[in-house]
């Protein structure tokens, strides 16, 4: 029998098979193989740490803003706390009383002499425009003083404050939580009996821009397809020497900064430009008929198209020169003609890349804005363009906020098609 201490007797226990495995050092092999991918994983943590970072802080944040600014309301609740109080004591459709007009007149005087009120009168102007002057002319006045009785004061001073639209925008201002700027991009508003109707005729914008927007993007990916196609299939196929030649005429555009190739389409657009002369020299037009392809949306079509037509072909290149032309002469040889092997064998292969270049030149059209800025005028401007007049103009950055984020869910609802019609699997951009 063996003594316990033996070397060869302790190892020889070890690896029998009824005992824990172990490794060199006794511990576990388990617990150590547990420990190793624990490490691995907070190393690969560590070293994707500063992508997370960078995506969280430019990406997840801003839009987080965004959302929260969409329907937070809180530039008039803070400044004018009495009246806020009121209305939130007080159910919509009760005609203000001596208190609210109180409440109305010791906020106008707090808010003018700390200077707020017209951050308050801006908030009511996005809802009733012009009344950021009624605030601010009625906050220098009560500053000089006012006295009860306080209802006939603030008419004395504009009779204004009597409209019945102004206390209803008041008292949806006087919530932190707000769905108006959603109902405004719908082309809805609320009434003041708490019901939901639809905005005037000529106040309806919204709902057109986006459908706009959404219709020429469609047609702009076609057209990128009809023209790309052909050009990734030449590519996929001339041998590698014109293939690159062709290739760098792809990538030009890149090499371009896109304010410079749209600036460039407004020469060759513009009714004295370079195309209007040549179809005028080659009598396809008189002089007095020349084409109006700028500031409408041919201009907006055309540039957009231009722009981003290599985002189209590149993806369907990638695909293409996977394709094996044998797959075509073997459908040929077996008696299909030209066209149904190109209907049921060529085509079918190249959908994962055509999927990935409409999914993309569809979001990017989406959400262009210099293009149709420049070229595009009022009839090609899109909701982009919209969204940057009320951050840059208006200031109104919770309308703004709300249109951003149905544009936002807009696409993301599209892509949840996508992929449940076709399959982000399915996707090749390279």
């Amino acid at each position: 029998m063996a003594h316990a201490s033996d070397p060869q007797a302790a190892t020889s226990a070890a690896a029998a098979p009824d005992g824990p495995l172990t490794t060199a050092d006794g511990k576990p092999l388990a617990w150590s193989l547990a420990r190793s991918q624990a490490r691995a994983r907070r190393r690969a943590f560590f070293l994707v740490l500063p992508l997370l970072a960078f995506i969280l802080i430019t990406f997840v944040v801003p839009i987080g803003q965004m959302l929260q600014r969409s329907f937070y309301n809180d530039g008039f609740s803070a400044n004018m706390p009495e009246i806020s109080q009121w209305f939130a004591e007080n159910p919509r459709g009760t005609e203000p009383n001596d208190a609210a007009w109180t409440a109305l007149a010791n906020d106008l005087l707090a808010s003018a002499e700390e200077r707020s009120i017209g951050v308050v009168g801006t908030r009511i102007n996005y809802d009733v425009p012009g009344t950021r002057s009624l605030f601010t002319s009625t906050g220098r006045k009560v500053r000089r003083g006012i006295e009860p009785p306080y209802r006939e004061a603030l008419l004395e001073m504009d009779e204004d404050w009597a409209d019945p639209q102004l206390w209803g925008a008041m008292r949806d201002a006087s919530r932190p939580v707000t769905s108006n700027f959603y109902l405004a991009a719908v082309d809805r508003t609320r009434a003041e009996d708490g019901s939901i109707e639809q905005v005037e005729p000529r106040q309806r914008i919204y709902v057109m821009l986006f459908m706009r927007t959404f219709w020429l993007s469609a047609l702009i990916t076609f057209l990128t397809f009809a023209l790309g196609f052909p050009i990734a299939h030449l590519l996929a196929t001339l041998p590698m020497r014109k293939s690159n030649l062709l290739m760098i005429l792809v990538l030009l555009p890149f090499w371009t900064s896109l304010l410079v190739r749209t600036t460039s389409w407004m020469v060759l657009l513009q009714q004295q430009g370079v195309i209007n002369d040549i179809l005028v020299w080659m009598g396809v037009i008189g002089g007095s008929q020349r084409l109006q392809m700028i500031y409408n949306q041919a201009g907006t079509i055309i540039a957009m198209t231009h722009i981003l037509l290599p985002f189209m072909i590149l993806p369907l290149y990638s695909v293409m020169r996977t394709i094996n032309p044998s797959y075509v002469r073997a459908a040929r040889s077996l008696g299909a003609t030209s066209w149904t092997a190109f209907r049921r064998i060529y085509f079918p292969q190249t959908l994962p890349g055509l999927g990935a270049g409409a999914l993309l030149v569809f979001i990017l059209a989406v959400g262009y804005y210099i293009t149709p800025a420049l070229v595009g005028g009022a009839s090609g401007q899109l909701i982009s363009n919209l969204i940057a007049q009320h951050m840059t103009d208006t200031l109104n950055w919770s309308m703004a906020a709300a249109l951003a984020a149905l544009l936002l869910g807009s696409v993301l609802i599209l892509y949840w098609l996508y992929d449940r019609l076709v399959g982000v699997d399915n996707l090749k951009l390279g």
